[in-house]
């Protein structure tokens, strides 16, 4: 009887997992395996949100192995020493395994297949399974990685697409034990965010659905407005495995401008993978340092994060990530633009609380994306400043995200909601909401002179 491991990381999927049918046609038998990493942090274990939707996800896949006759083995410890335990007691040949894109990944490829190999077995390791295409599977010529998006999404955009399959019908396990699946409890402990969106396959398939019937359609007019909500909301079962990618841009390319459009952002995700994948350095350091010396106020840094900052739509998409562990991608850039440029705060302060709430909080976008605000990143204008006034009047132009998530301004009327330092003193002094942590003007020269452009 031949034996394969398929050791699941962020594919937490049975529809369209290389990994799962490699193992599968590799063997008579197979241990779908979840190695709960007490090791590493980065793994987002530690993050209350996140913890929540995995443990939604790992009872979903189970489930579904269950369906299908077999079940899920969890074990817990180093990834390394467990995987190599399981191979031992289960004589399993082969272990297969999703290609990761951080530092860690690539450590953790090494000593996996260092050890396996010693004691006569396999590692397999397969691309394309967390992304569209594979890091470095597009090059510029001379280089190891595009280092600007445009140029990328024309490559990517012609590469052939990898053909999607079916989840199998049916999955046999050999004797071997684990433990119970883990609630939420048992992964992290912490407050999760009351707004949480349940985790899983099924769940994730189920939105899939729904988006691409009645919202994709939209998305080129409506991706930036911030009341409308017209994002698909897809990116934790993404980040998480549970949709596949390339199953995801095949279903949706071609069908409208709005899927154009929406398959472009998935190319942005592939494109912050591969520059991670070939500059691990990056999740920490600056992708192209501008040599900031960083300014650090506690009182400041705090005001950003609870969401009280006098600038309403820089307020109210804090409260709206405290709240759902998610946060509207265009408000994303606003925060991300105030903290850095305004408030010219060390761009790692912000990815680090964002990587603590977002259900989605992904390595390599989430750094990359703040890098790219912060101008240390990919962006071909480092210095740009984005304007929380402006922004919010014009996605949010009558204040209706701001009312929704900074209930202190939800009488004022239309667009007043960004600018209550306008009100007259006597209303003004009844709103319990801050004035202004900086004025845009002050934030602006502080910016410019700490980057020395005069």
């Amino acid at each position: 009887m031949r034996v394969a491991i398929a050791l699941f990381t962020s594919d937490l999927r049975l529809h369209d997992n290389p990994v799962l049918r490699a193992a599968l046609r590799a063997a008579d038998r197979v241990v779908p395996l979840f190695v709960v990493d007490t090791g590493v942090a980065e793994a987002g274990f530690t993050a209350p949100n996140r913890a929540a939707f995995l443990a939604d996800c790992l009872a979903d896949l189970d489930e579904g192995l269950r369906a299908r006759g077999g079940r899920l083995v969890v074990r817990r410890g180093a990834v390394v020493e467990e995987t190599c335990r399981v191979a031992a007691e289960t004589d399993a040949a082969e272990v297969h395994l999703a290609a990761g894109v951080s530092g860690y990944a690539h450590h953790r490829e090494e000593r996996l297949r260092s050890a396996l190999e010693a004691d006569g077995r396999r590692l397999r390791v397969h691309e394309g399974v967390i992304t569209v295409v594979a890091p470095g599977a597009v090059t510029p010529s001379g280089k190891d990685h595009f280092a600007v998006f445009t140029p990328y999404f024309r490559r990517w955009s012609a590469e052939p697409p990898r053909a999607v399959t079916g989840a199998p019908r049916r999955v046999e396990v050999p004797e071997v034990g684990g433990l119970p699946v883990p609630a939420a409890a048992d992964l992290a402990a912490g407050d999760v965010a009351p707004g949480l969106p349940r985790g899983g396959e099924r769940e994730g398939r189920r939105r899939l659905a729904a988006w691409l019937r009645d919202g994709v359609g939209h998305y080129a007019g409506l991706h930036d407005d911030l009341a409308a909500d017209g994002t698909s909301r897809l990116s934790p079962y993404l980040h998480f495995g549970c949709l596949s990618p390339a199953e995801v841009v095949t279903r949706a390319r071609g069908g409208s401008p709005g899927a154009d459009a929406f398959v472009r952002q998935l190319a942005w995700r592939d494109f912050h993978h591969q520059v991670l994948a070939a500059v691990p350095r990056a999740a920490a350091g600056d992708y192209r340092t501008r040599h900031d010396r960083w300014r650090r106020d506690a009182a400041e840094y705090d005001a950003w994060r609870a969401g009280r900052t006098g600038y309403p739509v820089v307020d109210a998409a804090m409260r709206q990530l405290a709240h759902e562990g998610w946060m509207h991608n265009r408000a994303r850039m606003i925060v991300a633009s105030f903290l850095t440029k305004t408030l010219h705060h060390d761009w790692r302060e912000g990815a680090r609380h964002f990587l603590h709430h977002l259900v989605d909080g992904d390595l390599a976008n989430n750094q990359l994306n703040w890098q790219w605000m912060a101008g240390t990143g990919t962006d071909t204008r480092p210095n740009r400043v984005l304007n929380p006034v402006v922004q919010g009047r014009r996605f949010d132009p009558d204040g209706t995200y701001v009312r929704r998530w900074v209930p202190e301004l939800a009488g004022l009327a239309g667009g007043s909601a960004h600018e209550p330092w306008r009100l007259g003193d006597a209303e003004r002094a009844r709103l319990p909401y801050p004035a202004p942590l900086v004025g845009l003007a002050d934030g602006l020269a502080r910016f410019r002179a700490a980057r020395g452009l005069g």
